[in-house]
């Protein structure tokens, strides 16, 4: 049966392109394990048939063929619950969508009221109505994850003040974005975004304009961070489960090139047509050298408010000495509150604590989620530094950052309601491409986990669509050795797969503002600081969708389609995948 709630996903194979068409046998009986020759140990591929076995034979496996009553069908997902069941997450969404636009006063007062209200009525159904509290656990452990990486780079990040003096230009600011962007994997997408964000608008201070926060939600709060499982969520919730740490940089690295210079190219344009100049800028051709990390005319405000002119800088009275326009003026950076970025190694450190990357620590005392808390001793430690850093901070060094907790106030309380109302539609959807994986191909997988991932949290919808990418192949998501395997073998159509869907879901993530954690943290920090950002709706109508959309589908024309570069297991068939497609009849 058909699931309603999965339109979408049936939409996306309706329109598949020629070239993801599978043979008739291919959708009748999806390979097994042992037909990939995945592995040359046969011993080690019967361990984990057994495994399997057992897995499929407790209701566990994801992507199998459970049979029974379809309406309570687990695939992986938990039980299956009612269409309408989504519409505390559709409305949810609505309101972040219209709230700050048309009733700007109540959903500003409101927002955590309305969030955890219909958070609480999606987690009542399932708990006790349909008598299952695994959705609603598995929920609660991935917002206490989410929200403690989250919260503790966002202080950790504030700790560290970055003082320059270098002038907003097109070039300036591309350079770092592109930087932010490569920095986004080796400390997150999350401290990346929260260390560059607020040197990045005193840069522009005089130009700062809404494209400029956007395009860095683009590339240093999503694209940049696709190459390492410390870069984005997504990545990390596989590294988790199997793949193997260093895989995702030498399978993505050559469509992350292309892709962020692209995104950085188009803002190299939009920016080149601003022609007003930063203050700094115009401070410099007036002769006065602005010292690293200040605004003319205001403290930290990106915009400092007042000031019209760099001329009212100036003291009353000041001499003006007379200006060599050619001397150029020597400029520098300054770090201040070094000990942040110990702060954020230790946050990094803690992100492998987990029984599933230290099998050593499964079942021990500081295992606690073996004694049934929705959190482990990661997110201890994650909360101990936040606690720690803060109150060690130098109170200089928070007020030239600006900071306060508004932002990460509104991300943690928006996110309660958002990972609860959407578990029934991560739950319809996964169900659905698990049990129709042998007829989708690898574009379906590519746009279905992109756009689900613009529209639900990224991390979530990249292990849903993993899980049926698996069941596809008769594989496991739930067992480790199942996603090495999965992983490491390009030659295979699995790694393949895997590839689309590590790609889709961190580029992808950048579609909305709640697609990924940081860009609602950016949001509500430029914000915080009076720059005037989009709205849900504008955000996307004016900038993602005629911007991110047209790359994203270069994307996979290039490395997905088949078309101009052959899908690994189509290199032999690609004339006869063409003539059997059904997309193909649709599409003309």
């Amino acid at each position: 049966m058909v699931r309603p709630a999965a339109l979408l996903a049936l939409l996306l194979l309706l329109f598949a392109p020629p070239a993801l068409a599978q043979t008739d046998a291919d959708v009748d009986a999806p390979p097994s394990v042992e037909a990939l020759d995945i592995d040359d140990d046969a011993a080690a591929i019967e361990r984990r048939g057994e495994i399997a076995d057992e897995r499929l034979g407790d209701g566990e496996g994801l992507g199998a063929d459970h049979g029974g009553d379809d309406e309570h069908a687990d695939n992986g997902h938990g039980a299956a619950p009612p269409v309408w069941l989504v519409i505390p997450f559709v409305v949810l969404l609505l309101m972040i969508a219209t709230g700050p636009l048309f009733y700007a006063h109540f959903w500003h007062h409101n927002y955590p009221k309305i969030a955890i209200a219909l958070g609480l009525i999606t987690a009542a159904y399932y708990l006790l109505v349909m008598g299952d509290g695994i959705p609603i656990l598995h929920a609660a452990e991935e917002y206490f994850a989410f929200i403690a990486l989250l919260g503790s780079l966002y202080v950790a990040s504030g700790c560290i003040l970055i003082k320059t003096d270098f002038a907003g230009t097109p070039k300036a600011n591309t350079i770092l974005l592109l930087v932010g962007g490569v920095l986004a994997n080796f400390i997150g997408t999350t401290g990346a975004s929260m260390l560059l964000i607020r040197p990045y608008m005193r840069l522009n201070a005089g130009r700062l304009k809404a494209y400029h926060i956007i395009f860095f939600i683009f590339i240093v709060s999503n694209v940049g961070g696709a190459l390492t499982p410390i870069g984005d969520p997504p990545l990390f919730l596989g590294f988790l489960r199997g793949v193997p740490f260093f895989w995702t940089v030498a399978h993505v690295w050559y469509i992350w090139l292309p892709t962020i210079l692209a995104i950085a190219a188009v803002f190299y344009v939009i920016d080149g047509r601003n022609k007003e100049g930063s203050l700094r800028e115009g401070a410099e051709q007036v002769g006065i050298d602005v010292d690293p990390g200040e605004v003319p005319g205001g403290a930290a405000v990106p915009e400092a408010r007042g000031v019209q002119d760099v001329a009212d800088v100036r003291t009353p009275g000041e001499a003006v000495l007379p200006v060599d326009r050619k001397r150029p003026f020597y400029h520098d950076i300054a770090i201040e509150g070094k000990v942040g970025f110990a702060w954020l190694a230790v946050v990094i450190a803690a992100v492998f604590i987990d029984p599933k990357v230290i099998p050593a620590i499964e079942g021990t005392i500081i295992d606690l989620h073996h004694f049934g808390l929705p959190f482990g001793i990661r997110e201890v430690i994650m909360g101990a530094v936040a606690f720690l850093a803060y109150r060690t901070a130098n109170k200089d060094i928070l007020k030239g950052n600006d900071f306060n907790f508004e932002p990460i106030k509104e991300v943690g309380f928006l996110f309660i309601g958002i990972f609860l109302t959407m578990q029934p539609a991560l739950t319809l959807i996964g169900a659905f491409a698990s049990e129709n994986a042998s007829a989708l191909g690898v574009s379906s997988f590519y746009f279905g986990t992109g756009v689900l991932s613009g529209v639900l949290d990224n991390a979530p919808t990249y292990v849903s669509f993993l899980s049926a990418a698996m069941g596809k192949f008769g594989m496991d998501v739930n067992i480790p050795e199942m996603v090495r395997d999965f992983a490491v073998h390009p030659g295979d159509p699995t790694g393949f797969y895997l590839q689309a869907i590590s790609v889709a879901s961190v580029f992808w993530g950048a579609l909305t503002y709640i697609g990924n954690g940081p860009n609602f943290m950016v949001k509500a920090i430029a914000e915080s600081s009076g720059v005037d950002t989009p709205s849900f709706v504008a955000y996307m109508v004016k900038y993602s969708i005629p911007i991110l959309v047209p790359i994203y589908i270069v994307v996979w024309l290039v490395f997905f389609s088949g078309w101009v570069l052959p899908h690994p297991d189509d290199v032999q068939h690609t004339v006869e995948a063409v003539f059997r497609s059904s997309g193909l009849l649709l599409h003309f």
